[in-house]
């Protein structure tokens, strides 16, 4: 665990250091500036190329050869005009217009000659020769090779790094220029001479091919010094466990490693298989990174020559082939290995990647895992075949007839090109669901040993491949859809037969006029007949809405619809003819009840074969009972019942959530049966029996309505509303118990924490505690919660706040992105890093604003001692955080600007202040009415000091008028009488020497204290304001909301699970360009007015600035 802790501290370490450096402009991530800086690159460009990187070199070189600044620039320049020719992108006309003045005017000849063009290729040449000869490249390898060889990375390596890095960033924009001239270049000359450069740095280079070489995490192809990352044991471990080894299948001579690097599995896999170049480099740092995450979860190898564990390995096989192993499992299919412990480690990492480059080739045959399930089960055969023998063949699934090897086009193009010419039969979602296959039909075809028919390879012919039109294919699995009200009834059947079936018994009940004995109980039975018609009812449908697909569906979905048709049809007819001679039975007094007795057991036999079978579903020790649907017994009965699928079996709720889902509904039920019976049902009871003997009534419409049906339709509009607001009214009930039980549960969750953003502004001091305690770690942040001094209060709180600052500036920055909040919020909401040098925590700009102000006022009206006047401040304890910081701030910047006397003035100032603090004479030393003169002062200097223009003569002269005002007008008759009796201070003053030279700052610490003063005193925006936009108030508030939910504790970042995200690219325009934006359509409406109507005001004010 020490050693766990160790390597996460360097790994933090080494990139706070790379953040200082950076902030600093000494990072390979340095902020751009020079040419990089007086031109904005657009992102349609930035994305697509490296012009950015060429832009930073040319800065990087200006000093040193203005002439190869331009070439470079040049091709810059170049390089966006072929990429975007009619500068329609957005920013790309401006970006062109900027970088060609930036090439006439700062990289042309001065004596305005004219620039010779043809000789580029050459200068650009022996400047890079030049330029390498200077930064001592070739001795980069072996300085490489020695981190290498000792495994270590301390952060001196890391800056002789970042500056290598650096020297090599500036080296691959040249190498990309050349390569990109040579084309146009003597090739008996300087282009031969290119190309061989180029060949020489592919082939022998290491180093500087590692840096030219593209990776995602983990350069694996050619070692990169600048990466820290694959020095670490665990990937170490890893790369070492895919390593090739002698028991392999030989490889050809033939074939050829890519890159610097031993061979590996993947290697074999590639030659055997046919898999892509690119796909092999990905997935194998997948693999590596994969094994390395799990390998650091059990502990950090220490060796010299770090081994993998084999927990690790089993996990990561466990893992990857867990829906391979159910699949086989459900199809009652023998896995390609015996047992786990039958196989060796190094079968179970080929499999692993085998997978891994099955699926990162398979296109959007991704989208069907079990069809990926069967490729692997397939593949994973010939590769045992293979590796058992010495000598390497290519598989004979992916080998064409011409004797090319291709995953691609033997295995996925069939598929996929069947599944495209499906897709084209939707026609574009207008075409009946049953005329076309989705992914869900070709997935589920693997569900059913059918499959297996394909064989392997594949047959072409197979039905399953068959293209549409072109014989009778594969058609729906088990589900069409039809746009029908129907399925109102279909879908919700269960509830609906419930509903109804409740409904008859409580009306039952209540015209019996709730006496209940035997008569009334076999009344109470004819919902038999009604809960078994409404499922032929169900029945029915189902075969009528399976029409359009009988043609293509299997047999097996065909004859299920069949069998439970009939099914249902007779037994509705035998329930049904059996209570009607239980009702027979009831009128003859000298029955013997033999078909009462038949009904209840019937009845009963059901009933309760469907209440045990699924309470016992839900005991955790009785899930293995749905296991024996697998046997053939019964499967039929299940099959009968439910169609049979792969997804969704074995997912068992907890006994305890499955109880209060239970209650919860039971609850429901009572509310709403208790409401039914008592105040609909029962009283319609009395009228409906009224209705029904009166005498025959002659209506207007007596034909229709009232001949010889005992004023039927007459109770039929009295209980039609009742039955309406019956049925619906579930849904009622159900809202209102939700809330309830959700605000119980919001309660104790303490969801509604953060309910305003005033609550934000009262509650924000605490956020940086509960996040710390939270959301970070207890090996990250290294703090004890239990230290109450106040000394060690504040440097938690300072801690804290450092911890959550980048978090909070995050979300801060999205909204300002998306343009929810304006520039001028966005500075108001940040917060500080509280890394610095400054004694307290600094908090957002917005929670200090007018606070400075409002405490100058109470010092001015304060007629009392010390003591009070900090009272009455403390009582807005942002007012006393922004009175402490100013005071602070004053002092450091002050400290910085002046030395000498000044420095001395300075600290003399702050000395006698602390003292009058200690002793309680403030109001005594400092004349406080005096106060609104002296920030007007400091104002100005501080409105100076943020101009990146230095501007040392009118800074000195602020300072100077500063102390002035401090001097004569703020202290105290007999402290100024000091001051001005001071021999240094007074002969500095007389000689003209103080305050005369002013240091600007430069420190980005001490920049940043100087904008966050001048905003502290200037800002007048009441809190209660910012942010505007009600969308960003909604995020903030969610936000802060969720610090206070119960979660469980944080774990170290090398102990998280990994996860990969696959995200699908839609062709889709998201940038505009001016014409695009004021085009109208048929409607008259542009792009640009439709923006501004559903982003009005503050959003669309955000977007333009």
């Amino acid at each position: 665990m020490a050693r766990v802790l160790k390597n996460w501290e360097r790994l933090v370490r080494a990139t706070l250091e790379r953040e200082q450096l950076r902030d600093a402009g000494q990072g390979h991530a340095r902020r751009p500036s020079g040419i990089a800086g007086a031109v904005q690159l657009p992102p349609s460009l930035g994305r697509a190329t490296n012009i950015d990187a060429i832009l930073q070199a040319a800065d990087e070189i200006q000093a040193e050869d203005p002439n190869v600044a331009r070439i470079l620039c040049e091709q810059a320049y170049g390089m966006a005009q072929n990429l975007d020719p009619n500068s329609e992108g957005r920013g790309v006309l401006q970006f062109k217009t900027g970088l060609m003045s930036v090439i006439k005017q700062k990289l042309a000849k001065r004596d305005g000659g004219r620039i010779d063009r043809n000789r580029d290729i050459e200068h650009l040449w022996e400047f890079y020769n030049l330029y390498k000869r200077r930064h001592k490249v070739d001795d980069i390898q072996r300085e490489e090779q020695r981190w290498q060889e000792s495994g270590t990375f301390s952060s001196t390596s890391l800056g002789d790094a970042l500056g290598m890095k650096k020297v090599l960033a500036t080296l691959r924009a040249l190498v990309e220029v050349m390569e990109a001239l040579s084309k146009d270049a003597d090739p008996d000359g300087v282009g031969r001479l290119i190309k061989d450069e180029l060949r020489r740095i592919k082939n022998a280079d290491a180093t500087i091919s590692g840096e030219l070489t593209p990776y995602n995490i983990v350069p694996l192809e050619a070692p990169s010094f600048t990466n820290a990352i694959g020095l670490f044991p665990e990937v170490r471990g890893a790369i070492s466990a895919i390593r090739y080894t002698e028991h392999f299948p030989r490889l050809p001579s033939s074939f050829s490693i890519s890159g610097q690097r031993d061979p590996d599995m993947f290697d074999l896999l590639e030659y055997v298989f046919g898999f892509q170049k690119d796909n092999v480099r990905n997935q194998r740092e997948n693999v590596v990174l994969t094994i390395a995450n799990a390998q650091s979860r059990l502990g950090i190898p220490v060796e010299a020559d770090p081994k993998i564990d084999e927990k690790a390995i089993n996990e990561v096989f466990l893992k990857v082939l867990d829906n391979y192993i159910k699949w086989c499992k459900y199809l009652r299919i023998r896995l390609v290995w015996n047992s786990l412990e039958a196989i060796n480690r190094d079968r179970k990492l080929f499999l692993v990647s085998l997978y891994f480059l099955i699926w990162g080739e398979a296109a959007n045959v991704r989208f069907l895992p079990e069809c990926i399930c069967y490729i692997f089960h397939h593949m994973a055969r010939e590769l045992d075949s293979i590796v058992d023998h010495g000598e390497a063949n290519p598989a004979r699934s992916c080998t064409a007839e011409s004797g090319s090897v291709s995953f691609l086009e033997q295995i996925i193009c069939p598929i996929y090109n069947t599944m495209a010419e499906e897709a084209a039969r939707n026609n574009n979602g207008k075409a009946a669901h049953s005329s076309w296959r989705n992914y869900d039909d070709f997935n589920e075809y693997f569900w059913s040993p059918a499959c297996f028919e394909l064989s392997w390879p594949m047959r072409r012919e197979s039905p399953f491949l068959l293209w549409p039109k072109k014989g009778k294919r594969t058609g729906k699995s088990s589900f069409v859809e039809h746009r029908t009200f129907l399925h109102l009834y279909r879908s919700f059947h269960r509830l609906w037969i419930f509903l109804v079936v409740m409904f008859q018994a409580l009306a039952i009940i209540a015209f019996r006029k709730g006496h209940l004995n035997l008569n009334t109980f076999k009344i109470l039975l004819s919902i038999g007949p009604t809960f078994a018609i409404m499922n032929f009812i169900e029945s029915c449908l189902d075969v009528l809405l399976m029409f359009g697909a009988y043609a293509t569906a299997r047999g097996m979905a065909i004859s299920r619809l069949v069998i439970r048709f009939f099914w249902c049809g007779l037994t509705s007819v035998f329930v049904t003819y059996v209570y009607v001679k239980v009702l027979e039975e009831m009128n003859d007094r000298n029955s013997n009840s033999l078909y009462f007795r038949i009904y209840i057991l019937v009845l009963g036999v059901y009933a309760a074969l469907r209440l045990i079978l699924g309470l016992l579903q839900k005991f955790p020790a009785c899930h293995t009972l749905s296991e024996m649907s697998d046997q053939s017994f019964f499967q039929f009965f299940k099959w009968i019942y439910q169609e049979r699928y792969y997804v969704g079996r074995g997912l068992y709720e907890r006994m305890t959530d499955y109880f209060r889902y239970v209650l919860f509904w039971l609850v429901i039920f009572l509310c709403k049966f208790t409401f039914a019976y008592f105040l609909q049902i029962r009283p319609l009871v009395s009228p409906t029996n009224t209705i029904v003997d009166l005498p025959a009534l002659q209506y207007s419409w007596h034909d229709l309505v009232s001949k010889n049906n005992n004023n039927v339709l007459t109770i039929v509009s009295l209980w039609a509303p009742v039955i309406a607001i019956y049925l619906m009214d579930i849904h009622i009930w159900y809202t209102l118990l939700s809330a309830i039980i959700g605000g119980v549960m919001g309660a104790r969750a303490r969801l509604g924490e953060i309910r305003s953003t005033e609550m934000v502004h009262k509650r924000f001091e605490s956020f940086p505690e509960v996040f710390a305690k939270n959301l970070v770690s207890q090996q990250t942040k290294r703090m004890p919660f239990d230290r109450e001094t106040p000394e060690a209060s504040q440097e938690n709180n300072k801690t804290y706040a450092a911890l959550f600052s980048p978090f909070w500036n995050e979300i801060i920055k999205s909204l300002r992105e998306e343009d929810y909040i304006s520039n001028r919020e966005m500075d108001l909401l940040l917060i500080p890093s509280n890394r610095g040098s400054l004694r307290l925590v600094q908090w957002p700009l917005f929670l200090l604003s007018s606070k400075i102000l409002l405490a100058v006022d109470l010092a001015i009206d304060c007629k009392d001692t010390q003591a009070d006047l900090w009272n009455r401040i403390c009582k807005d304890e942002y007012m006393a955080y922004a009175v402490q910081e100013c005071y602070y701030s004053i002092e450091k910047i002050l400290h910085s600007l002046v030395d000498g006397e000044g420095r001395l003035w300075v600290e003399r100032i702050y000395r006698e202040i602390n003292n009058s603090i200690s002793e309680g004479s403030l109001v005594i030393t400092l004349s406080l009415k005096k106060l609104p003169v002296v920030l007007q002062k400091l104002t100005a200097l501080l409105g100076l000091l943020r101009n990146e223009k230095p501007e040392e003569k009118g800074a000195a002269n602020a300072v100077y008028q500063l102390y002035e005002v401090v001097t004569h007008d703020l202290l105290s008759p007999d402290l100024r009488e000091q001051l001005d009796t001071w021999n240094i201070l007074a002969r500095a003053r007389n000689e003209g020497r103080l305050f005369s030279r002013i240091e600007w700052p430069k420190d980005p610490e001490i920049r940043e204290q100087v904008k966050r003063l001048y905003l502290l005193l200037t800002v007048k925006d009441s809190a209660a304001n910012i942010p505007k936009n009600l969308e960003a108030r909604r995020r903030l508030e969610f936000f802060t909301n969720s610090l206070f939910m119960d979660m469980p504790p944080a774990k170290p970042v090398c102990e998280m699970m990994p996860f990969c995200v696959f995200t699908p690219y839609y062709s889709e325009t998201v940038l505009y360009s001016p014409k695009e934006l004021r085009e109208e359509n048929e409607d008259g409406i542009s792009t640009i007015f439709y923006l501004q109507k559903i982003f009005p005001g503050i959003s669309f004010h955000n977007y333009l600035k």
